[in-house]
């Protein structure tokens, strides 16, 4: 090949090689340098190329063109999110809007999808500076370009360098210039600079893949991602970091701040639970078991979201709100004991307001919606709005009808279970917690429920149903009675259900166990017609009301939905692609978690927390949830059919909806969940299918395999022997897995968190804590004689006091609030799956469904014979409707756990 060469003025011949394209026009600073001819690549020849410089020196440049082959001009736009606090969080010049001016920004390289033909190696990428090309406050875009072979291939996968001073977050990078069309890579994620961590980030194109199918030219940066967000395991994880690793929860006490805050390790044989992110923080000085605590709790980078949505309601919301208001209630209520001392002055919270002392925060500007500025006085107002339920009806909190209800449409409807086995019976120890007969008699049953039938035939058609925190809660009364300010019994509240399909409270069982060289006492409250009788049986729905709302918050919402869904993320980014199918379809169902759940670490479920000051086991709160993850979870339970066959209130029939016939045929947290349940499992069996060809597929996904092995073995590595966990063999096993999953963080989480504030918001109705004992267990003649002269007192003494229902209401609040740009199950697509025609026409199909349940569910609430939905004052059962508008509505179900 003839080669033409090129003299610079003054020198000696050279050749200047362009090491990466030029940028906007201006010759690129970095060149390579060849002396010779011979230096070149044969096919390439020369071009002189001349450019304005200073002094009207001429520069030549050595163009390659390839003279055998096309090359296709690609250009990569790369689309920026502005964060605050990040890179374009202002408009001033620092440096690295220098950097961007230079054009040497993010350094973009090409990954083939191939192998050379002829090495059988990778091919080498093609690399360009991507510069500035678009800024405003709601997007950055930059653009590199390229030239490619037209042997190049497809692109299996990017590589991206950040070379900023700061991170950013980078949406998306789209291919254009290929004669197929566009090949879009979805990022969200942050982009760590390469000072931090000299590692590029590899992404890779929205088409998924599993493992065996994966492309040979990315199939060791695919396991070399893996490796990566696995970690070593060792030190400990800085901001930047993006590593998914276990650990106990050892960090929810503070014993070197306080011995009094020492809580024990949750996780292992002494105390079962699931793992956490492992964070790495320093031991504790005084306990080596434990972690020190930090003001910051890491997860892995692209978990956080606080920066990421700028809105008006975030996480941040719950933390520097508390941290503002707390301190302001505890300056207005000097004592932390203090009662309500009258009903009206619990209606002024919702009225007129409480004023709070100034401080340094504005908290109305923190919690808007609970917080107001008077303009006139110069201060902030504490004013709640009236709860949906409050303000339909005022009264609703004292009818029994109601309390029945709500253990099918309230706020923690899924622990209601069936009577199946007469006499009701403990079976802890009698040596220990005394004679294990329930005072609920026969003859005290067919007394409440005569006119229909013999309490046999009651049990036999289904009639008796029971909540019962009894054996759960008798081991703690003596611990928990050790603390001021509050007290617990073991409980049952037992109901029957009527001809008009709702339920009847019947009685309600207290006991406290033989304690301080007292035997065992139990006593049995019924509704009656005498006021003395009428206001014991109202104290006693404030104690099991205490108690089922603690199950509430620590089981069905924090243990069965938060805590036990982390796990699941952790090992699915250790083992699963970002490319591989499952991890696509998980994706949007793990968004924000493990973000929402340090939050709790941090302020909610910590020694002296939110939970430990407000709830009536206090300090013993979150060992509670231990004992029930130990002794009751399981995962194969967590299945909403298998779950309602498990509590009696289902069983299996061929013939009905779903294939199960209800026991109670209007119970709107099963009517909707079964709906919602069904759609996505037609949703998942149409995306799987499309993927899988059959069963051996499924047991040939290394990825799979080690994601689910994992999940057992290690993220719920306590409960690793247990023989209900599903194998991973067949499709079908594979769509219930995922079922669940997805269930778990969006219809059940919906269904226990949204309506939070709506039932509990006016906290009569939902109390967190039952602070006095009953009236008639030892009663001293004081105690007595204030309750026989006023019994409205005893009960406001037993309620929370005004510290932890203000507090508790705020928390409420907040954490029932759907954001502005809230993410609803079936709404938009992921990316990926708009990629396959058939993944993209089953979402639609999906989307169909949640659209026409949508009607469903109003027409039901519509209907007059559905007495748990529908009546005068009833607020209707909203909770599974897919969709939402902003803020707290009692309604929408989001993909994943954000708050």
């Amino acid at each position: 090949m003839q080669m033409q060469q090129i003299h610079a003025s003054n020198s000696s011949p050279s050749y200047l090689i362009p090491h990466t394209p030029s940028v906007r026009g201006i010759p690129h600073p970095s060149f390579q340098l060849w002396s010779r001819p011979s230096s070149f690549p044969t096919q390439w020849k020369l071009k002189r190329v001349s450019h304005g410089c200073r002094n009207d020196a001429t520069k030549i440049k050595a163009v390659a063109v390839n003279k055998t082959q096309k090359a296709v001009k690609v250009k990569a736009i790369i689309s920026v999110q502005p964060t605050i606090g990040g890179i374009f969080s202002s408009l001033a010049i620092d440096a690295d809007d220098l950097t961007d001016l230079l054009g040497k920004t993010l350094l973009v390289e090409l990954v083939s999808a191939e192998l050379d033909p002829k090495t059988k190696l990778e091919k080498k990428t093609i690399k360009d500076f991507a510069h500035r090309t678009y800024r405003s406050t709601k997007e950055v875009r930059y653009l590199a370009e390229f030239d490619v072979p037209e042997d190049f291939g497809e692109v299996g996968a990017i590589l991206v360098e950040n070379e900023h001073r700061r991170e950013m977050f980078v949406k998306e990078i789209v291919l254009d210039g290929f004669i197929l069309g566009p090949v879009r890579f979805t990022c969200e994620s942050w982009l760590h600079p390469k000072n931090e961590n000299p590692v590029k980030r590899v992404f890779f194109p929205d088409k998924s893949y599993l493992p065996s199918e994966t492309p040979e030219g990315v199939k060791r940066l695919r396991e070399e991602e893996l490796q990566h967000l696995r970690g070593n395991g060792q030190g400990q994880r800085k901001k930047f970091d993006r590593i998914y690793d276990y650990d106990v929860y050892n960090d929810l006490g503070d014993e070197d701040r306080d011995p009094e805050l020492a809580r024990p390790v949750l996780g292992g044989p002494e105390h079962p639970y699931p793992r956490r992110c492992r964070t790495g923080r320093p031991r504790s000085l005084k306990d080596p078991l434990s972690e020190e605590r930090s003001r910051t709790v890491y997860v892995p980078r692209d978990e956080s979201f606080s920066e990421i949505k700028q809105l008006t309601f975030n996480t941040k919301t719950l933390a520097s709100g508390l941290q503002a208001l707390v301190p302001a209630l505890t300056a207005l209520i000097t004592d932390k004991e203090q009662p309500f001392h009258v009903f009206s002055d619990i209606d002024s919270l919702f009225d007129e307001g409480v004023s709070l002392p100034p401080g340094e925060v504005k908290i109305s500007t923190l919690l808007p919606r609970i917080v107001n500025f008077i303009k006139e006085k110069g201060e902030d107002i504490l004013r709640f709005e009236p709860p949906a339920t409050m303000d339909k009806d005022r009264f609703f909190w004292l009818r029994d009808e109601e309390f029945g209800r709500q253990t099918l449409a309230g706020l923690n409807p899924c622990c209601i279970k069936l009577v199946t086995e007469w006499p009701l019976k403990s079976e802890l120890d009698p040596e220990i917690y005394g004679p294990p007969e329930s005072a609920i008699t026969t003859e005290l049953v067919e007394q409440e429920i005569r006119g229909y039938f013999p309490l046999q035939e009651a049990l036999k058609q289904k009639k008796l149903f029971i909540l019962d925190y009894h054996d759960l809660l008798l081991p703690l009364v003596e611990q928990v009675r050790k603390i001021d300010g509050t007290t617990l019994y073991g409980s049952r509240a037992l109901f029957f259900l009527t001809g008009s399909g709702t339920l009847r409270p019947l009685a309600i069982e207290l006991v406290r166990p033989p304690m301080d060289g007292k035997p065992q006492w139990k006593k049995v409250f019924k509704p009656t017609w005498h006021s003395t009788g009428v206001w014991l049986w109202r104290l006693a729905k404030i104690h099991v009301l205490a108690h089922d709302t603690g199950y509430h918050q620590l089981i069905s919402h924090w243990l069965r939905t938060h805590c036990a869904t982390e796990p699941y993320i952790i090992a699915a980014n250790r083992q699963l692609s970002a490319m591989h199918p499952i991890y696509r379809l998980l994706h949007p169902h793990f968004r924000y978690t493990m973000e929402i759940n340090a939050l709790a670490r941090e302020s909610l479920i910590n020694a002296g927390g939110i939970i430990e000051s407000c709830f009536t086991p206090m300090k013993h709160s979150i060992l509670l949830s231990s004992i029930v993850y130990d002794k009751e979870w399981r995962f194969d339970l967590q299945s909403l059919p298998k779950d309602l066959i498990h509590r009696g209130l289902a069983v299996e029939d061929p013939t009905a909806p779903h294939g199960l016939k209800l026991t109670i045929e209007d119970y709107p947290y099963a009517n909707d969940g079964l709906d919602l349940w069904a759609a996505f499992k037609t949703w998942f069996t149409e995306y799987i299918d499309h993927y899988y060809t059959d069963s051996n597929a499924i047991q040939s996904d290394t990825e799979l395999q080690a994601w689910w092995e994992e999940v057992r073995t290690v993220g719920h590595g306590d409960k690793k022997d247990e023989p209900w966990w599903p194998v991973l063999k067949t499709k079908e096993d594979l769509v219930e897995i995922v079922t669940t999953i997805a269930w778990t963080a969006s219809g059940h989480h919906a269904a226990v968190n949204f309506g939070q504030f709506s039932f509990a918001g006016y906290f009569p109705n939902r109390p967190t804590i039952a602070r006095t004992n009953m009236p008639t267990e030892d009663p001293s003649d004081p105690e007595w004689e204030l309750f026989l002269k006023k019994p409205e007192v005893t009960m406001l003494k037993c309620f929370p006091s005004q510290f932890q229902a203000t507090t508790v209401m705020t928390v409420l609040d907040i954490l029932s609030n759907h954001s502005p740009d809230e993410e609803y199950i079936g709404e938009v697509p992921e990316p990926a799956w708009e990629q396959e025609p058939r993944v993209k026409a089953a979402f639609e199909k999906f989307k169909g469904r949640l659209i026409e349940l949508e009607g469903v569910i109003d027409s039901r609430n519509a209907d007059e014979t559905k007495r748990n939905r529908n009546g005068a004052g009833v607020v209707p059962y909203e909770l599974l409707k897919p969709t939402s508008e902003a803020g707290v509505t009692g309604k929408g179900v989001p993909y994943s756990i954000s708050i």
